[in-house]
């Protein structure tokens, strides 16, 4: 992933530009990539109003997140008009997605405390981050420690809510440790209909990271765990309103990188999701519980060549993913306990990428293979472009043209009950994308203009006939054809940097808008769960103010104007705010979130949280 650090506030924060990023096979500093690849980094992430990805991801302009749950509970996360399966979600650029639903897609195995920044890439991506790209992917980068050192957190507030975490870091030459351990509940803000608790909440999550520095090779080693309970309310059917899930995910990966004219990196990963789903929460007797287990193993080798013809990267990957379930897929030789079904798959990923950096040029060309065991399809090239030049030192010109595919989830191949009846022949998602745009960069400003033209291919959708009432199912689709222009524009202000005055009162103030239009719309008497639902308009808007020498305030904003066939949902605002007091070994902050107390909707008729106060310290030893 190359060179990490943490950005300091009362310096340039434009320095950010040197950070290397992933928008290619190559990682390459920001300010030489051919792709605009979104950065919040570890500054952003401790001012900001939250304490989940998910709810940082809310500010990133081009990502839509909705929300059945507080705090990231069932969180979907898509980007550009997409949907939350069609999106790669990394942890330090490995695959941690989940092929059995998007839904759960967003559980990170990691703590606050561990993160360094996130990365987002929009648009297709195939031959950077494999198939599952369709439309853009979230890298979650965690820190590597200069120092030995314990940092220990705690909050709470209201709804009876609590957290804890503590994360260490070892140090000894060239070697580095770090672990980390949390923990988090709260009674949730709604009840059920006899007055019982329906969105309440407990996780636990569990990081380890570990990397060496062998001279002319570097080892990096990862794994984590995340233990979810929650209330799903009324979260995928609206009939019924005590719904329970459980989900467990542990990961591991192993990575070498080599050093040298020839750098041959080989890596390794496994992920396992369990996942319980109750209709009835604690009562199988009125409806028997749904199980689930993915098992995901991972092998890739990659090689990079720097020659004066610029540096290529070649490489592949065989992904296997397998599930066994009590009504996700065929029926199994050997049923095993509440596993009667399941189904294998194995992808093969080959991909070619050549960069050319000059002095104001960079050129990044290649393609992904594809073959996929789950489908009757012959192995396929989709192809990818960037190119990007800077004229003088403010202004930046890029453009690309990018591919990409995606298997149907197990969910949307085999889902057929509660109301639901799945396709298991659907086809895969294809997607081609164009875009271009103009970034300045000048002085403690910035201003990105991006626009964007995505052409997709048998996309995938679940739709309802609302001609059969309230009791016709939600069926899994293929769309023909779903065309989606968009716009975005970005505006950053730094103004220590641009008054040369550090203590100067306001730090730093984003400003966002982006706009989405697609060229199909269902007919009447059609409804859509995903792909026909998303964000017409979303405006951001933050600042960052020092109140005292010690004293900090960060006010965010952000507007939503979402397309969708539900009465309930509607174009909102919401503001959170952020009061931090900072010290050398400790820091206290008052958190509260949707501070104007407004009643929204994300998903249908499930209400999200109003003005919810929350207070922590974090201590660092």
């Amino acid at each position: 992933m190359g060179t990490v650090r943490t950005i300091d506030p009362e310096t340039d924060r434009d320095s950010l530009e040197s950070v290397t990023v992933t928008g290619t096979r190559v990682a390459m500093s920001l300010n030489k990539s051919a792709r605009i690849v979104t950065i919040l980094d570890s500054v952003s992430i401790a001012s900001a109003p939250a304490d989940n990805v998910n709810d940082i991801l809310k500010y990133a302009l081009g990502v839509d997140v909705r929300q059945r749950g507080a705090m990231g509970m069932q969180t979907d996360i898509s980007v550009r008009g997409g949907t939350f399966d069609q999106i790669a979600v990394l942890l330090n650029g490995i695959n941690i997605s989940d092929p059995q639903t998007g839904h759960n897609a967003a559980d990170f195995p990691v703590n606050m405390t561990d993160i360094e920044r996130i990365e987002i890439l929009e648009g297709p991506a195939a031959r950077v981050y494999g198939t599952s790209s369709l439309v853009g992917a979230v890298n979650v980068v965690t820190r590597q420690p200069s120092a030995t050192g314990a940092t220990v957190r705690l909050e709470g507030g209201d709804m009876g809510t609590a957290s804890a975490s503590v994360a260490g870091a070892l140090v000894s030459g060239k070697m580095s440790h770090t672990l980390s351990a949390g923990y988090q509940r709260s009674d949730g803000f709604n009840r059920n209909s006899e007055g019982g608790l329906n969105n309440d909440f407990s996780t636990a999550k569990l990081f380890y990271r570990g990397s060496a520095d062998f001279g002319k090779r570097g080892l990096d080693v990862q794994a984590g765990l995340s233990v979810k309970d929650f209330g799903s309310s009324t979260f995928y059917s609206s009939k019924f309103d005590d719904q329970f899930e459980h989900t467990f995910k542990t990961f591991a990966a192993v990575r070498s990188a080599g050093k040298g004219f020839l750098h041959l990196t080989p890596s390794a990963y496994w992920n396992r999701s369990e996942d319980r789903f109750e209709l009835f929460r604690n009562a199988p007797e009125k409806y028997p519980f749904n199980y689930h287990v993915t098992n995901v193993a991972g092998f890739g080798l990659s090689a990079e060549i720097d020659t004066k013809l610029g540096r290529t990267s070649f490489g592949g990957e065989i992904r296997h993913e397998g599930i066994r379930s009590t009504n996700l897929g065929e029926p199994l030789d050997k049923p095993h306990g509440h596993y009667v079904v399941g189904l294998d798959r194995t992808a093969y990923n080959l991909f070619l990428e050549h960069n050319i950096i000059l002095r104001r040029l960079t050129l990044s060309g290649g393609f992904g293979a594809v073959k996929n065991t789950g489908n009757d399809e012959a192995m396929k090239l989709y192809p990818g472009f960037d190119a990007s030049y800077r004229i003088g030192g403010s202004w930046k010109l890029y453009a690309s043209f990018n591919t990409s595919f995606r298997m149907p989830t197990f969910t949307d191949l085999y889902y057929s009950v509660g109301g639901h009846q799945a396709d298991k022949n659907l086809r895969a998602e294809k997607m081609q994308a164009y875009e271009g745009g103009v970034k300045y960069l000048s002085n403690g400003f910035t201003a990105i203009l991006s626009v964007y033209y995505h052409r997709g291919h048998d996309l995938i959708d679940w739709i309802k006939d609302k001609t059969l009432g309230e009791d016709a199912p939600w069926m899994s689709v293929n769309h023909t054809v779903l065309n989606t222009l968009g716009e975005e524009l970005t505006l950053r202000w730094d103004f220590p940097a641009i008054t040369g005055n550090k203590d100067f009162f306001i730090r730093t103030i984003n400003l966002g808008y982006s706009h989405i239009s697609q060229s199909k719309e269902l007919e009447d008497r059609y409804m859509s769960g995903y792909s026909m639902e998303y964000l017409r308009h979303k405006a951001i808007a933050q600042a960052d103010f020092r109140i005292a020498e010690n004293l900090s305030l960060n006010v965010s904003g952000r507007y939503v104007d979402r397309v969708s066939d539900s009465d309930k949902i509607s174009p909102y605002t919401l503001v959170d705010a952020k009061l931090k007091w900072d010290r050398p070994s400790w820091s206290a902050y008052l958190k509260v979130n949707n501070l104007l107390d407004t009643e929204y909707y994300d998903f249908g008729a499930i209400p999200q949280p109003g003005i919810w106060l929350l207070a922590g310290l974090s201590i660092t030893l």
